[in-house]
């Protein structure tokens, strides 16, 4: 009896104690250092006319620079009308800024600043836009490439990727130039012909101004934005991407003597294959609680309280609890590991030919604590000594370095977005995509990842999808942003 007493008044001591620490790591719990920009001095946005700049937009949804897979699809003379459209609708930002057209139709825009001892700022947005999936025309509200003004908003391909960002830029720096301002810290605006499929137009352009010895402050390109019903808090959060995942596209290939499909072998190149992409699958790599995706839960998290800032607080207590909910959602679980995911399936041309050789292509999004080599090391020891070959598509491109979340730069970035949205959370976030501003990086003290629409979860399925539209207010919004951002870091 006197035994299992002090069994009993052990167990609740040791309970006691878990408590007491969880207790005090949640009243102490704080996010990682992020920078909430109320030091900065915010200039005022210039006025202009905003029934003129939905016009333009419209007008720039109508020119049809849709980058294919295959670039002799490409109408190059769209990319050549759009140039000679800004330059006639923007006249005091082309008098301001000089312009550089890339033999591949990228562009860069550079407006000088007084001071050359400031590092200058580089801003972005993409020329291209993805093809509409054909048989689906008919699925629209309105044509996809009419650019109708309608129900409050300008509808059509691109008017969300990417083109709203670059006439909101190109409206901005227009107002700006036209208000005579004179930036002390240069502006660089790069605009790359082909971020849909791959961005060599940015990579170009990124050698381009390496070779002329430019190191910006930061840049800022497309990839996130102001969530409205954020996880977690269910409400507001400024998400600015401070990196972006690695790409890579592993190719699978099994070779077999072939032959007639009446007389199969025990196993043939495509059922070879077919353990080979499982092995694969079913060895996935870990969630892990780390980077940018838990640098934007502990934000989140600290901000709502409750048990979820107990969960957070506390990974040594309820980390596993925490990893199952990231789990449940692909969406969710992106953030927190390298993904897998098999698109592309090749074998016999014919279906009672055995195949010689069968391939399976598989997708990797890498997180920033891994490598394409760390993904190859994987892929192989999954498949052991499975008659298969492992090569790559093409190189990978590897995850982008974390930028700070205390930098200026940073700081810049966050006052301009918080100014209309100003009871929203601050959050760094892990891009899982990829955009043109990767090629920055070694030309840019960081590297960030927002534009400033007001989005729901539901509405960012539009991008690439049916009904892309961009609504007057976000657009509005976006102009302002980048105006007061522009005028702010380079004023």
């Amino acid at each position: 009896m006197g035994k299992r007493r002090a069994i009993l008044i052990g167990g609740l001591a040791i309970a006691a104690i878990v408590a007491v620490t969880a207790a005090v790591r949640t009243a102490t719990f704080a996010p990682g250092d992020i920078a909430d920009g109320s030091d900065i001095r915010l200039a005022a946005a210039p006025t202009y006319d905003l029934d003129a700049a939905v016009a333009h937009l419209s007008a720039a949804a109508q020119i049809r620079t849709i980058s294919h897979q295959d670039p002799a699809e490409d109408d190059v003379a769209e990319w050549d009308r759009l140039h000679g459209w800004l330059a006639t609708t923007y006249p005091a930002m082309h008098r301001a800024m000089t312009r550089t057209i890339l033999p591949n139709r990228t562009l860069i825009y550079h407006w000088p600043g007084s001071d050359a001892s400031l590092a200058p700022i580089i801003v972005m947005a993409h020329q291209d836009v993805v093809p509409v999936t054909e048989g689906t025309e008919k699925d629209w509200k309105y044509p996809p490439f009419a650019g109708t003004i309608a129900e409050k908003a300008v509808w059509g391909r691109g008017t969300v990727d990417d083109k709203g960002s670059l006439i909101a830029l190109f409206e901005a720096l227009e107002a700006l130039a036209v208000q005579g301002f004179a930036p002390k810290r240069g502006v660089y605006l790069v605009s790359g012909h082909d971020e849909e499929v791959g961005g060599s137009g940015a990579a170009a352009a990124a050698a381009k101004l390496k070779a002329e010895g430019v190191r910006a402050l930061y840049t800022l390109d497309e990839g996130s934005v102001v969530l409205r019903d954020t996880p977690v808090i269910n409400g507001p959060a400024i998400l600015i991407g401070v990196a972006e995942k690695g790409y890579a596209t592993l190719k699978v290939t099994a070779h077999a003597p072939g032959g007639h499909s009446s007389m199969p072998p025990a196993e043939t190149g495509v059922t070879t294959l077919a353990r080979a992409v499982l092995a694969i699958t079913d060895n996935p790599f870990p969630i892990e609680m780390r980077g940018p995706g838990a640098s934007m839960v502990e934000a989140l998290a600290a901000h709502k309280g409750g048990t979820t800032k107990l969960a957070v607080a506390n990974p040594w207590l309820l980390g596993s609890v925490l990893k199952k909910q990231l789990a449940a959602s692909p969406s969710s679980a992106a953030a927190f590991h390298t993904t897998i995911a098999p698109t592309m399936l090749e074998g016999s041309p014919k279906e009672n030919v055995l195949p010689q050789s069968a391939s399976a292509l598989i997708n990797y999004r890498i997180a920033p604590w891994n490598s394409s080599a760390d993904v190859m090391a994987r892929a192989k020891a999954s498949v052991g000594d499975a008659p298969v070959e492992l090569s790559w598509v093409k190189p990978p491109n590897e995850p982008s370095r974390v930028s700070s979340s205390s930098s200026q730069g940073w700081k810049y970035v966050v006052a301009a977005a918080r100014a209309d949205a100003p009871d929203a959370v601050v959050a760094p976030f892990l891009v899982v995509g990829a955009t043109d501003s990767r090629s920055m990086a070694p030309i840019s003290e960081d590297v960030y990842r927002f534009m400033p629409m007001h989005f729901t979860l539901k509405e960012t399925a539009m991008i690439h999808g049916t009904n892309e539209h961009m609504t007057i207010d976000s657009f509005k919004r976006m102009i302002d942003f980048y105006a007061r951002l522009i005028a702010t870091s380079a004023g």
